[in-house]
């Protein structure tokens, strides 16, 4: 979950309360303006779609901005530009599938904290530290292009076999074993720990220059949280269908509170910076990347291993998935979010386990592009179809047409790289405490009376956030006499939600409980009572009939048709009656003979 908001938190409790419990007059009154199979006029697919994608760029950008330090590049290094290019094209693609085979779901994908915090923590081993800044200077220009280019193909590398992990979890469904096991208090200390571990990075770019990292801050709080009910009348009152819900006005500050914040300081700094109030060299003047922009080239289509053949280090990919692990725990809870918000039944096994493929394929193109990030769903899109009542399918897919259109236009990332640091310091500072938010959100169906359960929280969150920083300050502090069990360990050990998700699992699954002081009763509660009753929206857009016919497809995780798991089929297995599962293929239906295919609203 990234780049998230309390509107969405809020949203969510109340969309998950509302499957187990009746919904009052007030909440069944506000229906949906488009529903997931609607299409909207093409006008209005292309603002929402745009709208999706600024709700998400800035998360998407947040993502290179501390990565590429890590990789030891340059600040005005158009490759900066390029790297952020390549992340926003390949996360419209990794949406249009998503959309479209995986979940079907209207939900966006981007680049994910999940990914960054062991990037970093790699990037921190020994072998990886920067040369001193006299060093780089006295560098050659292709010798400081190689220097971040093989940081990157180490991280390209580790994305593509940990993203395989997330492949595996979904086609073998086992997905839904680790969710048993994987209770709030495994999920929320891990999130958690995911926005208290960037601190020192966001307050390192604010100290650039308080006045104006304190300005984009202050503005955030204010249009969100204090001009959030306030609409402004941008469409006319009209009869028809889109403008019913409208007429009252739009709510602008809630739902563009990051652009407008980040807009109005931008533009102020820019208005300093031309009446020289800012000093030369000072980090927020708009002149200081403006190398970027003019380096950057109008056109330029991302294309496979961009920065060279990736490297394969174990300690590497085992860091990696610990990220891919928190992703996709995560991402069960963003399908079951969205699905709410958009009227739609809790997402059934195969749909879930064909939105989590789809992620797993995702980050592995991110890594093959070198995007230096996986992909995760993204919770803030959610929050924007709870405020605007739009849950069409289609504009999502517009706004991953827009990701790849934008993607290719290398300006556009130029335009990022080159906002002042401390204007996006100050993005940063209000963005990872919603993260924290998230995880603390995420405890709302466990007892939090229980004096088990607050324990396992605090300690956990405690264990991971110091064990990890005092690792990261000591990147050799382990010592096996095995350069990869070294690199594997301090990895390990510098990744604050592995350890605090990993301590919160041991001892929720250990200490003694009960499954509603856990959170398990009210889990398995919502799942009872949120059937589909023959809503065909998780259904793959082709293919349904034959898919129907063809009796294999049963035990197959990702198919519509799942029903039971591929092992009983083995003649060892047997169904609760005691009857034999072997591999009679007299059962299996009519698989080879394939039906005309009717191409359904994609």
């Amino acid at each position: 979950m990234e780049d998230t908001s309390v509107a969405v938190l809020s949203d969510t409790e109340k969309g998950v309360k509302g499957l187990a419990e009746p919904e009052n007059d007030t909440e069944s009154s506000e229906e949906l303006l488009y529903k997931v199979e609607d299409v909207p006029p093409w006008y209005m697919c292309i603002f929402l779609g745009l709208q999706h994608y600024l709700q998400m760029v800035g998360a998407t950008v947040a993502c290179p901005f501390f990565l590429t330090p890590a990789l030891c590049m340059a600040d005005d290094d158009p490759d900066k530009a390029n790297i952020i290019s390549t992340l926003i094209f390949v996360s419209g693609i990794i949406t249009l599938l998503q959309t479209t085979f995986g979940t079907r779901l209207p939900i966006i994908q981007g680049g994910s904290f999940s990914y960054l915090i062991p990037s970093l923590a790699i990037l921190n081993l020994p072998q990886w530290q920067c040369p001193s800044s006299e060093d780089f200077e006295t560098m050659s220009s292709e010798n400081r292009t190689e220097l971040w280019q093989v940081r990157m193909r180490e991280i390209q590398g580790a994305i593509i076999c940990g993203s395989l992990f997330e492949v595996f979890f979904a086609v073998t469904g086992i997905i839904g074993l680790i969710s048993k096991y994987c209770t709030p208090l495994t999920v929320g200390p891990a999130i958690t720990l995911i926005g208290i571990s960037l601190f020192k990075q966001a307050t390192a770019q604010a100290s650039k220059n308080c006045i104006v990292a304190g300005a984009t801050l202050l503005l955030l709080i204010i249009f969100s949280q204090y001009l959030r009910n306030i609409r402004v009348p941008l469409l006319p009152g009209k009869e028809q269908k889109a403008g019913k819900g409208l007429k009252q006005g739009f709510p602008i500050f809630q739902v563009f509170s990051v652009l407008l914040a980040v807009g109005v300081v931008w533009i102020m700094c820019g208005v300093l910076t031309v009446a020289n109030v800012l000093k030369p060299g000072d980090a927020a003047r708009t002149d200081a990347k403006i190398s970027i922009i003019t380096g950057s080239s109008w056109f330029r289509v991302p294309y496979p291993f961009q920065w060279g053949w990736p490297t394969v280090s174990l300690g590497a990919v085992l860091g990696i998935v610990c990220g891919v692990i928190t992703t996709t725990v995560e991402s069960v809870g963003d399908y079951c979010a969205c699905a709410t918000v958009s009227k739609k039944p809790t997402p059934p096994q195969h749909a879930i386990n064909r939105g989590i493929f789809m992620e797993g394929f995702g980050s592995c193109l991110g890594g093959i592009w070198g995007s230096g990030n996986g992909s995760t769903s993204y919770s803030s899109n959610i929050g924007t179809i709870s405020l605007t009542k739009v849950a069409s399918r289609r504009v999502v897919q517009i706004a991953g047409i827009i990701m790849i259109v934008f993607g290719m236009i290398g300006k556009v990332g130029g335009i990022f790289v080159s906002m002042p640091d401390p204007v996006m310091a100050g993005m940063f500072l209000y963005l990872f405490p919603l993260i924290m938010a998230v995880g603390i959100g995420s405890l709302v169906d466990v007892s939090l009376s229980s004096g088990r359960n607050l324990f396992i929280i605090c300690f956990s969150i405690f264990t991971g956030l110091s064990l990890s920083q005092y690792a990261l300050s000591h990147p050799g502090m382990v010592q096996t006499g095995s350069e990869t069990a070294d690199s594997i360990i301090q990895i390990f050990l510098s990744t604050s939600m592995f350890i605090g998700g990993l301590i919160g699992f041991v001892l929720d699954n250990t200490v003694p409980g009960t499954d509603e002081e856990r959170g398990i009763t009210r889990r398995l509660e919502v799942e009872n009572n949120a059937k589909l009753a023959g809503d065909t929206s998780y259904d793959l857009p082709i293919g349904m009939e034959w898919i129907s016919k063809c009796k294999p497809l049963q035990y197959f995780p990702m198919s519509p048709s799942y029903s039971k798991h591929f092992l009983e089929i083995l003649p060892f297995c047997k169904t609760s009656r005691g009857v034999d599962r072997g591999m009679n293929m007299d059962n299996f239906g009519d698989c080879n003979s394939l039906p005309a295919i009717e191409s359904k609203n994609f």
